[in-house]
């Protein structure tokens, strides 16, 4: 049997200083499959004095899936009112994509240091918040963070948490900066991971705690076709974004 063929999303990242609309129509002309959002397209289009719906209304009219919903990240250590700010974002973001059909929402570790006892009990919450909309949650290691910066780091915080709704975003940007391989994946299980996500590192010296240098794959130093043979190894069948 010949494998399915890839679905591939466009992360609105990509084309950050694109107007929504404008953004949504090119990849679907160009044939993207489906569209990944941010919490940021929503406070753009807050602050532009739109609709509240309007970010859902765009994506519908275009026909397009989404694939994922970003959160907005810092909830694993916050505290007091803050941490309860970010849940509630959290809480709305998962509500979102419900709304849109989408079955993943992502968000990265995050930046600082801290005890991973908590930021596993934190997992456990937000990924109870994930269940009661349905929803999966895609938790991305970032390279350039202080602690929780490869693979085998985010992998033991989500092992204490053991939460069914939670799992691996594995990204080939963030792999290929710390260090990692497509070989990064051979002790992980395929239900580990949750979403995809791949861009380029550029060849030769990288700032450190630069992450805005990505490339179109083919023009860095990411093993591409060993990274996407990883990936399906391990049966993941989801949007590639």
């Amino acid at each position: 049997m010949t494998p399915a063929a890839p679905r591939l999303a466009l992360h609105t990242w990509t084309l950050d200083t694109t107007p929504l609309p404008d953004a949504v129509a090119a990849a679907k002309s160009a044939g993207w499959d489906a569209v990944e959002l941010r919490r940021v397209d929503w406070s753009r289009a807050r602050e532009a004095g739109r609709a509240a719906t309007w970010v859902e209304d765009t994506v519908r009219a275009s026909g397009l899936p989404v694939a994922c919903v970003g959160v907005e990240f810092g909830w694993m250590w916050a505290d007091g009112a803050d941490r309860t700010r970010l849940l509630g974002v959290f809480d709305e973001q998962c509500a979102r994509a419900k709304a849109l059909g989408c079955q993943t929402v992502m968000s990265p570790v995050d930046k600082g240091r801290g005890d991973v006892a908590r930021a596993a009990a934190s997992v456990r919450e937000v990924g109870d918040i994930a269940a009661r909309h349905g929803v999966r949650l895609a938790v991305e290691f970032n390279s350039q963070c202080e602690q929780l910066n490869t693979l085998e780091r985010l992998r033991e915080v989500l092992a204490k948490a053991a939460h069914p709704t939670c799992g691996l975003l594995f990204d080939a940007y963030h792999m290929q900066r710390s260090g990692g391989s497509p070989r990064s994946l051979d002790d992980v299980r395929g239900d580990e991971i949750v979403y995809v996500q791949f861009s380029d590192v550029p060849r030769g010296d990288v700032k450190p705690g630069e992450v805005l240098n990505r490339l179109p794959p083919g023009q860095g130093c990411v093993p591409f076709k060993e990274f996407f043979a990883a990936v399906r190894a391990k049966g993941y069948a989801g949007f590639l974004s």
